[in-house]
């Protein structure tokens, strides 16, 4: 490379110096201070630096006051006593923390907070009950929680009755009409009888197990639990009965004598119960000629059953009674398979406990009183059977 080549980059043509002095003429002033223009800017620079500051400094502030009113205000509160009314309900399974939440959403507290506060100065707040209260719009969380921890507050729940003496069908459609679930949710429950807690020797079917009560439906409940309740009020008067050990005893099985019970509650009341008990008894194990039955139970309820017929809705026909059906008890001896019906605590306990007697033959001669007569005699049962049909005669209830 020569010298003349080496230096020819530091070298400015005229044009390009005349371009250099316009450009330092309008940035410098003489005695080389900058134009006021370009420390303008620098000022307006260094402001909005100090407002950004400051205003970081502002929400700073704010925030840590607010943090610390936080502390020792405490949560939002209504100062009560609020207004209006609310029916508020506790479900199951819900939580103190989800007590307030739905509290706040129905208006009644201002925040979760403020109820979950209020619980944990409270001992009682753990023994909350299920169910409806009675609240007013806006009202002081311990206000609330004063209500809610008090089981007088509680708003009756839902009933559903179940009769004595109806089928599985029925009670079913008796569930139906008076609960949320229709029938094929009940339907679909029944299908988990391990869930219901029916014994073994149901096999699988809760006809005659569903005990007949009147049962209190809570908020949250589904049908496997309401039929399983069912199920364990049927236990508690197995229990009280003694099936099990009675059955032994009888030289039956638990099962057969809840298809007893059935029956008993088909065909008596009151005080006959445990006589049509040893009727059954005495039809199944005494003579098989006695009388002629031969070891069958002549009960049209039974056949009405298993022809899905309603039970007593109007008498049989000679061909109905022919029928041969599993529960035509006029020609199959013994008992049927299922039990027909759903029994009470008096048919139970009178399956368990039959009366003494040598009896084989019933008859109700007044229906609206519920008079019933028993034999031992065929003959004898002819006359009241005719008493029976003059009875009828002069009454619509035939």
């Amino acid at each position: 490379m020569t010298e003349h080549e080496g230096r020819a980059d530091e070298a400015v043509r005229p044009d390009e110096r005349e371009e250099l002095d316009e450009l330092e003429d309008r940035d410098y002033v003489p005695g080389g201070r900058r134009r006021k223009g370009r420390g303008l800017k620098g000022c307006v620079a260094v402001l909005v630096a100090l407002v950004v500051l400051l205003g970081g400094f502002y929400v700073a502030l704010t925030q840590g006051v607010s943090w610390v009113a936080d502390q020792f205000q405490g949560p939002d509160d209504y100062p009560g006593p609020g207004t209006g009314s609310v029916e508020f309900t506790v479900n199951e399974g819900d939580s103190t923390a989800q007590i307030g939440r739905n509290l706040k959403a129905d208006g009644v507290t201002k925040s979760v907070q403020a109820f979950i506060d209020a619980a944990a100065g409270e001992p009682d707040a753990a023994g909350i009950q299920v169910g409806a209260y009675e609240l007013q719009k806006e009202m002081k969380a311990a206000d609330a929680l004063e209500v809610l921890i008090d089981p007088d507050n509680l708003i009756g729940f839902p009933t559903v009755t179940i009769p004595e003496g109806l089928r599985l069908t029925e009670i079913v459609s008796t569930l139906a009409q008076n609960t949320d679930f229709p029938e094929r949710a009940w339907n679909r429950a029944l299908q988990q009888p391990d869930r219901l807690g029916l014994p073994d020797y149901a096999e699988g079917n809760a006809e005659g197990y569903l005990f007949p009560a009147t049962y209190e439906v809570k908020p949250g409940m589904k049908p496997v639990r309401i039929l399983k309740m069912m199920v364990d009020r049927w236990r508690e008067a197995a229990d009280a009965a003694g099936l099990e050990e009675r059955a032994a005893e009888l030289g039956k099985t638990p099962g057969e004598l809840m298809i007893i019970a059935s029956l008993i509650e088909a065909e008596g009341r009151g005080d006959d119960m445990p006589k049509i008990s040893r009727v059954i008894y005495n039809r199944l194990d005494g003579p098989g000629d006695k009388g002629g039955t031969n070891g069958t139970l002549g009960i049209d309820a039974s056949i009405a059953y298993g022809l899905g017929l309603s039970p007593g809705s109007t008498e049989l026909t000679p061909e109905q009674l022919a029928e041969d059906t599993p529960y035509n008890t006029r020609i199959n001896a013994g008992l049927p398979p299922t039990p027909i019906e759903a029994p009470g605590d008096d048919a139970i306990a009178a399956a368990a406990n039959p009366a003494d007697g040598p009896w084989y033959y019933y008859v109700t001669v007044n229906l609206e009183t519920g008079e019933t007569k028993f034999y031992e005699d065929y003959d004898d049962f002819l006359v009241g059977r005719d008493e029976y049909k003059t009875y009828c005669e002069t009454s619509d209830r035939c």
